[in-house]
């Protein structure tokens, strides 16, 4: 069985670097592997969160935080 890739390595190595580059090229337009594209690496800069609350829920959570209220606890009722 004969792949692409053992095809392409038939080829002199001005055509090869040419088809690689255009894949390449082709593959990140459309997404997939690309430079670039995985986790960003930790710089020690913190995320901060956000999340849309009332401020009687605030009050509750900022209160829950100070008293270390186990909310696994008070769930089981």
């Amino acid at each position: 069985m004969t792949t692409n890739d053992d095809l392409i390595n038939t080829l002199p190595s001005a055509r090869k670097e040419k088809i690689i580059a255009n894949s390449d090229k082709e593959i990140s337009k459309w997404g997939g592997k690309r430079s670039g594209a995985g986790r960003k690496p930790t710089n020690g800069v913190v995320l901060e969160f956000r999340i849309n609350v009332s401020q009687q829920e605030k009050e509750f959570i900022n209160y829950a935080r100070e008293h270390h209220i186990n909310y696994k606890e008070l769930m089981r009722g």
